[in-house]
């Protein structure tokens, strides 16, 4: 029993004499190994770099929909079908009724008293406009004003309380792969909001049709009916006014198209300030570079504006450009392409300056130009210029438009030529360019003209 007692009181010191060691020596030691192992960092899966030169642009465009889909509202166009009729049906069915035809489209309120800006299209022809708001609430809007050769229009409604707009914000500087959000009410589908990128910056969508387009192209979807709607950043900030989609089937498959805010804006102020639009004139004549047309004038440049010819007495030639300077730049926009300067020059009025950059014989050079007011108009396919005060006091006309380049085959076949003056259209006087810019050629019934001899000849145009 001794020996019992006395081997366990053994193995009981044995016991916490390791005990002892094992607390003293390894545990502090392997406690100490652990210590210089770095513990595992948890990332969230929304992690992003955050790097202060180069800010992310958000993702989340709830705020840019709240703040602009109260202030975009569907438009609605109710026009009568126009007469196509022979003169002398329309005589004896004077009571004749024409179906109406009802077209829709959206607009943009862009200030708290009623003012909204949409497209030309969408209102042209116009026996009457309804505006209706998000908020259900519908108005008669007036025509203000509108520009064929951008597709703007302004409207105004009056309310009683202040309405919810939208801010301009800057299109010049947009980025191609930027953010955007489209709003507008396709195919009567009120207050819809898509939302895609830039995909391009500066589009022409046809370069033989005479008109200086420079669009935003995005891939928000935008069908029939969002034209005239907004094109808005993150920030909810006006952008565009959405106006056109290419496609073959009539439907959205990946291309709209939007009108510049600066160029939309710009419109909007000249037809409230003026009364129409008015455009700053360079004086150059030329033709965009690219490889095959720098081939053909023999340099180097395969992007810029390469100067033909210049308009005598305008600002390019005061200021002492000539023909075979390329044009690289104004103001800091690089011009690749002739939508480039057109698109540019639209957002500019008479009497302002712009700083040009542009190459002669390889060299840089510098020069700010003068605009000056667009002197001449494109009517029924003639340009067709105001008369100067010489040319009132040569030909004896008080009033009308001086025909300075035919190019009407029906109307020179009947001996109408440059040097004639259209004194009247549709029994009308003429004697600006606003008379006759925009005119629906369709209810075209009779022009007056005055020939380089003094004699009058009217041309009737329906039979």
């Amino acid at each position: 029993m001794k020996s019992f007692f006395k081997t366990f009181s053994i193995a009981i010191l044995s016991a916490l004499f390791s005990l002892f060691i094992y607390d003293q020596y390894f545990k502090n030691n392997q406690e100490a190994f652990f210590e210089n192992i770095e513990s595992p960092t948890l990332i969230p899966a929304n992690y992003s770099i955050n790097n202060p030169s180069i800010p992310a642009e958000r993702t989340d465009f709830t705020n840019a929909a709240e703040k602009t889909i109260d202030a975009v509202v569907h438009v609605k166009n109710t026009s009568k079908k126009s007469s196509k009729l022979p003169s002398f049906y329309r005589y004896f069915n004077q009571d004749e009724e024409f179906p109406e035809r009802i077209g829709t489209g959206s607009g943009v309120i862009v200030s708290p008293d009623g003012y909204i800006i949409t497209n030309n299209h969408v209102i042209e022809n116009n026996n009457e406009i309804e505006i209706t708001t998000n908020n259900n609430k519908t108005y008669k809007a007036d025509v203000i004003g509108s520009d064929s050769d951008t597709d703007i229009a302004v409207l105004k409604i009056n309310s009683n309380e202040k309405l919810p707009y939208i801010y301009f914000g800057n299109s010049d500087t947009t980025r191609i792969g930027e953010w955007v959000l489209a709003v507008g009410n396709p195919f009567n589908l009120n207050s819809t909001v898509t939302a895609g990128i830039i995909s391009a910056k500066s589009r022409d969508l046809n370069k033989r049709d005479g008109v200086n387009e420079s669009y935003i192209q995005t891939d928000a979807a935008v069908n029939r009916g969002n034209s005239g709607g907004a094109l808005v950043n993150t920030n909810g900030e006006l952008i565009g006014i959405n106006t056109a989609i290419t496609s073959i089937s009539g439907g959205f498959v990946g291309y709209s198209f939007a009108v510049p805010s600066n160029v939309a804006r710009k419109i909007f102020e000249d037809i409230i300030e003026y009364g129409d639009v008015q455009r700053g004139l360079l004086g150059v004549i030329g033709q965009a570079l690219d490889a095959k047309i720098a081939e053909r004038f023999e340099v180097e440049e395969t992007e810029g504006f390469y100067i033909t010819d210049l308009e005598e007495g305008l600002g390019a030639d005061l200021a002492g450009l000539l023909p075979k300077d390329i044009i690289k730049s104004v103001d800091g926009i690089v011009i690749n392409k002739f939508a480039d300067l057109s698109g540019y020059l639209a957002t500019k009025r008479p009497g302002e300056k712009v700083s040009i950059i542009y190459k002669r014989n390889g060299e840089d050079k510098m020069v700010d130009v003068r605009l000056e007011k667009i002197n001449r108009s494109i009517f029924f396919y003639m340009e067709v210029r105001e008369l100067t005060p010489e040319q009132r006091k040569e030909s004896g006309a008080e009033k009308g438009l001086y025909i300075s380049n035919m190019n009407n085959r029906r109307l020179y076949q009947n001996g109408i030529d440059n040097g004639h003056i259209i004194l009247e259209v549709n029994g009308q006087k003429v004697n600006k360019l606003s008379d006759v810019k925009g005119y629906d050629i369709g209810n075209l019934e009779s022009i007056l003209f005055l020939n380089p001899s003094g004699e009058k000849e009217k041309i009737i145009l329906q039979y």
